[in-house]
């Protein structure tokens, strides 16, 4: 993967969209409180939407419990002496108003919650985005992919389905409750007290399934999450998938893994399949009981035949609240588990970019010097041992070593991307954690082994890490130093040419290239390259290095390589295996010395003379 360091914006000015939009929240209280509070505070700046929602459901209440009333007064005036002429009209009105009455406030509750949860979840997903951003490298290097997306995806969209139905059905549930009771308390209290006796029933249920759907709902995410870890890890490397002819393997993992997820989801699936009957059950056998006891009560003229409509109208109301409870409870444990999983990655340390006890005036020298440096990824995973070298500004320093010898390991420590974790790192002989990371990223430019190019245009491609305006003259110079200028003129739409995905589009020598030249654009004063001509053919690596050459002077470059023609013109040449510096020097020097130099350079040679035989041989067919 290729990829350029390039300088931060401060959080203010990157965070000056985010504030202007809508309220800033302190995340800090989202990630510590309670699961409640915490998603009381994600509505900060929309509590009072959520409130007004809240006060139009009531309304909404308020209207449908008027035309159950007034339906029933409307009957026992028909029974008692008839309605005709403008008492008919006037009820008609009456009945076509309540109704217009509650469609309206139904639609603005309606608007307003959903208002609220866009907004909340919009803000939510920027500041995740940002946190995910400001991530140490160490955090991303272990990380899975398919994990983050889904935690920002699946369980941010959880939340925002939650404020949009559930934030509000809470509000709707205790106004309807409210309303409904004591509208049937005003017919008969008796038949209020109950037809509430379910309450105590439901809410046993519902807490039980609460628990039970809680570690259901987390184990399908988690392994959703897995899933789309697999599809990303599959359609990244689709080409060594298909080189390999690996389908197949591919298939049969993922079938696994979907498997697993759909068992997974038949249990969550189950446990709701058996709550919904039950409280169905339950809420049928309270309705069927109170509608004959007020049908009872009709009977022995303790209540009238409107007055019973209304009832048995209001007592639907009253039931379905009580229904929606559970519902409401089950919604709130697969929010709490989706808050639980963003709340992880919000708690993960943020990346201090901006802290420093040294500030230069202007760029850095580039001189550069490792004292008994030390490195662990883990207590007992040492990669660096007791490193020391020194370079002057300028000058080119070559790693050479096996894979896991520790090469990229050390490079990384100069952008700071790990601390050492024992010795120090002087650059321009101040040591280099007195610099802010913010700083010395743009310092360093980095071309890594494999170039990593974004779905964007060329232009867009090599201007990417440049803070500031730049002149089409500028991206056609670093286009020319990167030998890339002619191949891109032959594109139909040369420079606004668009890439692909990753780069899709393009040869792998053609990527490596466009990924140096969006270096070379932001002029770093330490220029980093892993085996960045690995991709490149012989022509075009000749190209690339004559003007690099002219580009590395007076620029402290370091070059990881395999090859050792690459670096024979180097200044120094540190020969590494297992974490240590086993030879260092020139080549001249070392090519005479025995050892590991040596033995490659001899491997070398012989394959580059059995090589070129094979080519004359071939010449002379």
């Amino acid at each position: 993967m290729l990829f350029v360091v390039f300088a931060e914006n401060d959080r203010e000015e990157e965070m000056s969209f985010t504030e202007k939009s809508y309220k800033p929240i302190d995340i800090n209280k989202v990630i510590s409180g309670k699961k409640t509070s915490s998603l009381w505070h994600l509505m900060s700046g929309f509590h009072l939407h959520y409130l007004v929602a809240n006060l139009f459901t009531g309304l909404a209440a308020l209207a449908r419990t008027f035309i159950y009333l007034y339906l029933g007064g409307f009957v026992d005036r028909i029974l008692e002496q008839g309605v005709v002429g403008t008492d008919l009209i006037v009820s008609a009105l009456s009945f076509g108003g309540l109704i217009t009455l509650q469609a309206l406030s139904s639609f603005m509750s309606s608007w307003m919650a959903t208002f609220t949860a866009e907004n909340s979840t919009r803000r939510l997903r920027d500041y995740l985005f940002d946190h995910i951003q400001r991530l140490p490298y160490s955090y991303h290097s272990e990380a899975k992919t398919g994990d983050l997306l889904e935690r920002a995806t699946s369980d941010v969209d959880t939340i925002r389905r939650f404020f949009a139905d559930q934030a509000i059905g809470i509000g709707r549930i205790v106004m309807i409750f409210i309303i409904s009771f004591v509208a049937i308390s005003q017919i008969s209290l008796r038949l209020a007290l109950i037809s509430i006796i379910i309450i105590p029933i439901i809410l046993v249920v519902s807490m039980f399934f609460f628990k039970a759907l809680s570690k259901a709902y987390e184990a399908y995410q988690e392994q959703g999450a897995k899933i789309s870890t697999d599809l990303q890890e599959n359609l990244s490397g689709v080409r060594v998938v298909k080189a390999f002819a690996r389908q197949d393997y591919e298939i049969e993992k993922f079938d696994k893994d979907n498997k697993e997820k759909f068992r997974l989801g038949k249990k969550f699936i189950r446990m709701h399949s058996l709550f919904w009957p039950l409280t169905d059950i339950v809420c049928s056998a309270q309705t069927i009981a109170s509608s004959f006891i007020g049908a009872t009560m009709v009977f022995d003229n303790i209540m009238t035949l409107g007055q019973y409509l209304s009832f048995v109208g209001l007592l639907g109301w009253l039931i379905w609240p009580i229904r929606n409870l559970g519902r409401l409870i089950i919604a709130t444990s697969q929010t709490f588990v989706s808050l639980g999983r963003i709340s992880t990655i919000l708690k993960a340390d943020e990346e201090d970019m901006t802290s420093a006890t040294y500030q230069p005036e202007g760029n850095i020298q580039g001189q550069v010097k490792f004292d008994d440096v030390c490195f662990a990824y883990e207590k007992d995973q040492v990669v660096l041992e007791d490193v020391s070298f020194s370079c002057e500004a300028g000058e080119v320093v070559a790693l050479l070593g096996s894979t896991g010898s520790g090469k990229t390991s050390l490079v990384n420590l100069l952008p700071r991307f790990y601390d050492v974790t024992c010795g120090q790192i002087l650059l321009d002989g101040v040591n280099i954690n007195e610099y802010s990371r913010q700083f010395l990223r743009s310092q360093i430019g980095i071309v890594e082994q494999e170039p990593f190019l974004f779905s964007t245009s060329i232009r867009g491609n090599i201007t990417y890490g440049v803070h500031r305006e730049v002149s089409e003259e500028e991206i056609v110079m670093a286009a020319k130093e990167a030998a890339i200028h002619d191949v891109i003129l032959d594109f139909k739409n040369g420079y606004d040419t668009m890439v692909g995905e990753r780069g899709v589009t393009l040869s792998g020598g053609q990527k490596q290239r466009l990924a140096i030249a969006r270096t070379l654009l932001i002029n770093p004063r330490i220029l980093i390259m892993d085996d960045s001509t690995s991709s490149v053919d012989m022509e075009t690596e000749v190209q690339i290095r004559a003007a690099l050459e002219k580009l590395m002077m007076n620029r402290t470059t370091f070059i990881i390589a395999h090859r050792i023609q690459s670096i024979m013109n180097a200044d120094q040449i540190l020969v590494f295996d297992q974490g240590k510096i086993v030879q260092k020097g020139m080549h001249a020097e070392l090519v005479n010395q025995p050892g590991i130099y040596q033995d490659i350079y001899e491997i070398q040679a012989r394959i580059d003379s059995a090589l070129q035989e094979e080519i004359e041989r071939v010449d002379l067919l």
